[in-house]
C-alpha cells in the first residue's frame, strides 16, 4: 500500500471515529455509532499493517499478536457479564497506558532513527510526557478495577498532606525531565525515564486511591480521557497522525464527560481529582449527635403488596440502581414495565448521571432489555415529575436517591443532586439488606412515613410481583 493511499484510509477512519462519537451521544443511534467506530478501527490497522512503514517481514508477527489479541479480547467479550463491564473497562484503560510505557522506552532506546537539535528535543519530550501520562494511566486503571471489582476497599485512602505529597511528586518529575533532556549519556538519560515512571506510577496509585467510592463513575471518565491523552503521546513517539488525531478524540471527550458528570454531582472536578468525598460518616454524626442518624423504622413490603400498588397506580416512575445489574433484573423490569402500560399505567425510568458504576451503565442495561428509549429520561428531565407520580420504585439504588445529600449539609454528598424520590405519594426501595450504599453513607429515605421497603433478590422479587401482576 502506498503512502497516500495509506493517507486516504487514515483520513476515512477519523472521519468514522467523529461520527462514531456523535452515535453515541444518544441511545436509539449507539448501535449505528459502534459499527462506525469499528469499520473506522478496522480501516485503521489494515492501513497501518499493510503501510509502507511496516516491512513483509514483520507483517506476520503483527498477524500473530492480531490473532493473539483478538481472541483474548473475544474471550472476554463473551464471558464478562454485565455488572462487570465498569471493571474491564477500566482493565482496557490500563493497557493503552501500558502500551504507552511500553513504545516510549522502546522509542527512547531505538537506535534506528536519529534526530539532532530541536528535532531530538521535540522527541524526547513526546517520549517523557508520553510515558508519564502512560504510567499515571496504567497504575491508576489498576487500582480502579480493583476498587470496582470489589478486590480494594471502596473507602478513600487520605494520607496527611496528600496534596504537598502530589505537589512535591511534581516538582520531581519536572526536575528529572530537566535532567533527561540535558543528559548526553544515554544511562543518565535512561534513569531520569525510569525514577519519573516510578513515581507516575505511584501518583496514579494515589490519586484513585484518594477517591471515594461514589466518585468512581467519574473515575472511569476520567480515566478514558486519560488513556485518550496517552495515545495521542504514543501518535506522537510514533510518528501516526491517526493515532494523534484518535487519541485526542477520546480524551477530549472524556474529559467533557468527567466535567459534565462533577456538575451533576455538583462536585469541582479538581476537587475530585484531587481528594473525591465520600470518606465516611457525616460530621455529626462523628461528633455524637443522635439527631444526625435516621429515626424510625422502616416498613417491610411483599411481591405481592407491590405488585398491587403498581396495579392502582396511574403514574409510576422506576430508578434503577447497580442493584438492577447485580441481579440481572432488567429484563423482569421490562416484562414489568410492558404489563402495565398495557393496563394504562405511564411508566417512565429516571435516571441519574452515576447511576451503576460507569457512565451510561444503566442506560445500557435498558438498552439491552428492550426498554423504549423514549421513557427513559435523564435526572433534569423527570426531577418535577416525582410529587405526581403515585409510586417511584428504586430498584438497587441508594446514594442517588438519598435525601441527606439535600437535607443535611455535613453530609459526604451533600449538595450532590439527587432523584427526589420521596415526594411521590408513595416509594418502593428494592433492596437485599440495609446496608449503606458505595459511599458509606446511610439513607433517611428507607424510614420516610411513605416508603416501603422490599427485601430480597431483585430478580426474584420482581418475578413474583410480575406474576402477581399478570394473576
Amino acid at each position: 500500500m502506498s503512502q497516500s493511499l495509506a493517507t486516504v484510509a487514515y483520513l476515512g477512519a477519523a472521519i468514522l471515529f467523529i461520527l462514531s462519537l456523535g452515535g453515541l451521544s444518544n441511545p436509539e443511534t449507539s448501535r449505528r455509532g459502534n459499527l462506525f467506530g469499528m469499520i473506522g478501527m478496522a480501516l485503521a490497522v489494515l492501513a497501518t499493517v499493510f503501510g509502507p512503514r511496516v516491512s513483509p517481514s514483520g507483517i506476520t508477527w503483527i498477524v500473530i499478536a492480531l490473532v493473539i489479541g483478538g481472541g483474548i479480547g473475544l474471550y472476554a467479550a463473551k464471558i464478562v457479564k454485565m455488572t462487570q463491564m465498569p471493571e474491564l473497562v477500566a482493565l482496557m484503560h490500563s493497557l493503552v497506558g501500558l502500551a504507552a510505557c511500553l513504545v516510549g522506552f522502546a522509542s527512547y532506546v531505538d537506535s534506528s532513527v536519529q534526530f539532532s537539535g530541536a528535532e531530538k528535543a521535540i522527541h524526547e519530550v513526546e517520549i517523557y510526557i508520553g510515558i508519564l501520562i502512560g504510567a499515571v494511566t496504567f497504575s491508576g486503571s489498576l487500582i480502579a478495577f480493583g476498587k470496582l471489582a470489589g478486590r480494594i476497599g471502596g473507602k478513600p485512602l487520605l494520607l496527611p498532606g496528600r496534596h504537598w505529597l502530589n505537589l512535591a511528586a511534581l516538582l520531581v518529575v519536572i526536575w528529572f525531565g530537566k535532567q533527561f533532556l540535558n543528559a548526553h549519556a544515554s544511562g543518565a538519560g535512561m534513569t531520569a525515564l525510569v525514577v519519573m515512571t516510578v513515581i507516575a506510577l505511584l501518583f496514579g496509585v494515589h490519586m484513585v486511591m484518594a477517591i471515594g467510592g461514589a466518585d468512581m463513575p467519574v473515575v472511569v471518565s476520567m480515566l478514558n480521557s486519560y488513556s485518550g491523552w496517552a495515545a495521542a503521546a504514543t501518535g506522537f513517539m510514533l510518528n501516526n497522525d491517526l493515532l494523534i488525531v484518535t487519541g485526542a478524540l477520546v480524551g477530549s471527550s472524556g474529559a467533557i464527560l468527567s466535567y459534565i458528570m462533577c456538575n451533576a454531582m455538583n462536585r469541582n472536578f479538581i476537587s475530585v481529582i484531587a481528594g473525591g468525598f465520600g470518606s465516611g460518616a457525616p460530621k455529626k454524626a462523628a461528633t455524637g449527635d443522635k439527631a444526625a442518624e435516621p429515626q424510625g423504622e422502616v416498613v417491610p413490603v411483599s411481591a405481592a403488596e407491590t405488585a398491587e400498588m403498581l396495579r392502582e397506580a396511574k403514574s409510576v416512575i422506576i430508578v434503577p440502581g447497580y442493584g438492577m445489574a447485580v441481579a440481572q433484573a432488567q429484563h423482569t423490569v421490562y416484562e414489568i414495565t410492558k404489563t402495565l402500560r398495557e393496563k394504562g399505567v405511564d411508566v417512565r425510568f429516571a435516571i441519574h448521571p452515576v447511576a451503576g458504576r460507569m457512565p451510561g451503565h444503566m442506560n445500557v442495561l435498558l438498552a439491552e432489555a428492550k426498554v423504549p428509549y423514549d421513557i427513559v429520561m435523564e435526572m433534569d428531565e423527570i426531577n418535577e415529575d416525582f410529587p405526581e407520580a403515585d409510586v417511584a420504585m428504586v430498584i438497587g439504588a441508594n446514594d442517588i436517591v438519598n435525601p441527606s445529600a439535600l437535607e443535611d449539609p455535613d453530609s459526604p454528598i451533600a449538595g450532590m443532586p439527587v432523584l427526589e424520590v420521596w415526594k411521590a405519594k408513595h416509594s418502593i426501595v428494592m433492596k437485599r439488606s440495609m446496608a449503606s450504599g458505595y459511599a458509606g453513607v446511610d439513607n433517611p429515605l428507607f424510614y420516610k412515613d411513605n416508603n416501603r421497603m422490599l427485601f430480597g433478590d431483585a430478580k426474584k422479587m420482581l418475578d413474583e410481583a410480575l406474576g402477581a401482576l399478570k394473576a
